[in-house]
């Protein structure tokens, strides 16, 4: 804390009631608050001002004075353009936000904080009490806003100086778990505190409102992110039919970040950053006036003329690059990065060349944290269960994985792997084996359940309970049904699910993996081996018991001997079957 001269201490204590002694604030005589109960917030405003720490004798008074804080004094206008000054200040916050909570004066100001004051969140995702997640969330708006943390979250720091209402965020950020613990959803419930609480702290009636769109909608990015596929238009159509303005998903992209950087350590991360920044972009051309979106022929199109312009470039023949684009569905350019068609490229005439019938490619990136592992293969029913059961075997966390089919009747895997270790070299040992792995499994050398048994030997009881639940909805992607699984999260929980699904002929199109602490949140983008919806509510039901019974961990879940447990050699792939 920087010391003050004698002026500035002579000049607060002619304009206030309080002073400082040997460095520190404290109040003028013992009747400070009595006189004028705003000093009690005002107290906090002046230290965070001179930037000097607190006198033992004045919190000591504080905590003695609390009655003070009633209903008149939260209504009291001077009061509250003070808090809420201390509140959106850019240096220090969440400092200011702590010390109050710490004294008590927070809870008895803010009636609604003070409910969730102290409130544990029982699960291995949340690693703070509620109120001190919604302190930690206004310090990272604050350490975004001052571009301390540019390298982590570059795009919340660029977009940050654009923002017209700067106040509504960091309310929002103080507001948004402010419901938690009660019987309704606290986001909605959040928002309902929101527009009573914000005029009182003097938001105009846009602001209020926007704070309360912030709450109720503050889990609905990090959501579309880690739960949908965003390369399906219908997603990124049904999310910017959310946000309605840029300006909201620039406000909301914020809030997002610093609510998730704000559960815990750990718990963000770079492949988390990497879907929020996709999720951004993508609705811009519909939310931006002036912008139209590109017709689906034309952005084939440009996507292809990129694709042939980079393969040039790397001296490919104009003849080999036009087989190759042949081989992909139109689909394929839309959902695909320009990076990772190229890996494809490299991988599809590496195989040729070679004349082998798997090949496998992976690279790691120490900033999202991932290692991002592709794998060609002849395409049959079961190989998504196959391959998620040789990660789960090497002891790897899949984060996501996409699935590409060729028209020649080729797979093209890939998967999102949480990175295991610091050196480049370890993390690729990791990933060679579990390419090994997969080699096995599908030349037949190998049965699945080999693999597995070691990891399921060393499974332990739980000590939380998920309850099983399967989502299915038909509404969510104009050509896919979409199978949302939560339950306990456990090693080779995917490769159950996913072999469970090929059980089912269902086609899985896309898979989107989420995992909250000891809770995991699997979604499956899937149609029946004809390529249509699950519209049969027969079929529907066998589907949700079936998948129900494996995310209770139930035995029937990957049985021994199980089709998908067996070398992919003995199996009669279904034609088109994913």
């Amino acid at each position: 804390f920087g010391s003050l001269d004698w002026r500035k201490r002579a000049r607060l204590r002619r304009t206030s009631d309080f002073r400082i002694d040997n460095g520190r604030i404290n109040v003028a005589d013992r009747h400070v608050f009595e006189r004028d109960p705003v000093n009690l917030i005002r107290l906090f405003a002046q230290a965070e001002r001179h930037g000097v720490p607190f006198h033992p004798e004045a919190l000591r008074l504080v905590r003695a004075s609390l009655r003070l804080i009633d209903d008149k004094l939260r209504a009291d206008p001077a009061a509250n353009k003070i808090f809420l000054e201390l509140l959106t200040s850019k240096a220090s916050a969440e400092r200011v936000l702590r010390k109050m909570n710490e004294a008590g004066v927070l809870g008895r100001f803010v009636p609604e904080f003070g409910r969730i004051v102290a409130m544990m969140q029982f699960n291995m995702y949340h690693h703070y009490t509620v109120d001190e997640h919604l302190i930690r969330t206004v310090g990272v708006v604050s350490e975004i806003e001052r571009g301390l943390l540019e390298e982590d979250h570059p795009l919340s720091t660029e977009i940050f100086p654009s923002l017209k209402n700067r106040r509504a965020l960091y309310v929002a950020a103080f507001l948004h778990d402010i419901a938690k613990g009660r019987d309704e959803d606290h986001s909605i419930a959040g928002a309902r505190v929101a527009r009573t609480l914000c005029p009182r702290l003097g938001l105009d009636d846009k602001e209020t409102g926007l704070v309360a769109w912030l709450i109720e909608n503050h889990l609905v990015m990090n959501a579309f992110a880690q739960r949908r596929d965003l390369h399906d238009p219908k997603t990124i159509r049904d999310f910017a039919a959310i946000v309605e303005s840029l300006e909201q998903l620039r406000l909301l992209i914020i809030l997002t970040v610093a609510d998730v950087r704000a559960v815990g350590p750990g718990v963000w991360n770079g492949w988390k950053g990497e879907l929020l920044r996709t999720l951004y972009y993508e609705p811009e051309p519909l939310l931006a006036a002036g912008h139209t979106v590109l017709p689906r022929d034309e952005r084939i199109a440009r996507a292809q003329a990129a694709f042939r312009a980079a393969l040039a470039e790397e001296g490919w023949e104009e003849d080999a690059i036009a087989r190759l684009i042949a081989r992909h569905y139109p689909a394929y350019w839309l959902r695909t990065e320009l990076a990772t068609q190229l890996i494809h490229a490299r991988l599809l005439r590496e195989a040729e060349e070679s004349g082998e019938v798997v090949a496998t490619h992976f690279s790691s990136d120490t900033f999202t944290e991932h290692t991002e592992l592709t794998v060609l293969a002849p395409n049959h029913a079961n190989l998504l269960a196959l391959m998620a059961g040789a990660c789960s075997a090497a002891g790897a966390d899949i984060m996501g994985a996409q699935i590409y089919t060729t028209r020649d009747g080729l797979a093209l895997d890939g998967f999102q792997l949480r990175r295991a270790f610091k050196e480049e070299a370890d993390e690729a040992r990791r990933a060679r084996r579990i390419s090994k792995h997969i080699r096995q499994l599908l030349a037949g050398e190998v049965y699945l359940d080999q693999l597995l048994a070691k990891k399921r030997a060393q499974k332990r009881k739980s000590a939380f309970h998920v309850p099983p639940d399967l989502t299915i909805d038909n509404d969510v992607s104009n050509h896919f049904t979409v199978l949302e699984a939560r339950g306990l999260d456990r090693p080779g929980l995917l490769y159950e699910l996913t072999a469970a699904i090929a059980e089912l002929n269902l086609d899985i199109n896309s898979a989107h993996i989420a995992t909250y602490g000891e809770k995991v949140v699997d979604v499956f983008y899937v149609t029946d081996l004809t390529g249509n919806k699950i519209t049969s509510k027969s079929r529907q039901n066998a589907i949700k018991a079936r998948l129900e019974t494996v995310l209770a961990g139930e035995k029937q879940g990957a049985r021994q001997g199980s089709a998908a447990s067996r070398p992919a050699a003995h199996q009669q792939p279904a034609a088109g079957a994913r």
